[in-house]
């Protein structure tokens, strides 16, 4: 294990995340896979249990400081999110790897294609 590159790493999805207003994980996942030979479980798990403390916290707050959040849709997701991430992780966990990474790979395609072609 390279700390430096695990901080590093940090720091760049971070801003990324930061700057585009996505989760850290779909663009954490992939590089956990590619370049620290992570597994799809793994880097899934590693890459939950990082968004807990920084997401709620200092991103939130610098949009929420430029009316930026609508406090009530954030709490009503936050709910939502709670379940459903716990479902997911449920799912998850019993998959195996290959139909994980298969449908990742699905919904970041999915998710691309509506960026470069959507209005």
């Amino acid at each position: 294990m390279k700390p430096i590159a695990f901080v590093v790493t940090g720091v760049l999805v971070g801003i990324l995340s930061g700057m585009v207003g996505v989760g850290g994980g779909i663009i954490l996942v992939p590089i956990l896979i590619f370049f620290f030979g992570f597994s799809q479980h793994m880097a899934q798990g590693t890459s939950t249990a990082m968004l807990l403390p920084p997401i709620g916290i200092l991103a939130a707050w610098t949009y929420y400081k430029n009316d930026m959040v609508d406090v009530r849709a954030a709490a009503l997701l936050c709910a939502g999110f709670v379940v459903g991430g716990l479902v997911g992780a449920k799912i998850a966990i019993v998959l195996p790897k290959e139909v994980l990474r298969r449908g990742f790979g699905g919904i970041l395609l999915g998710i691309s294609l509506k960026l470069i072609l959507g209005k």
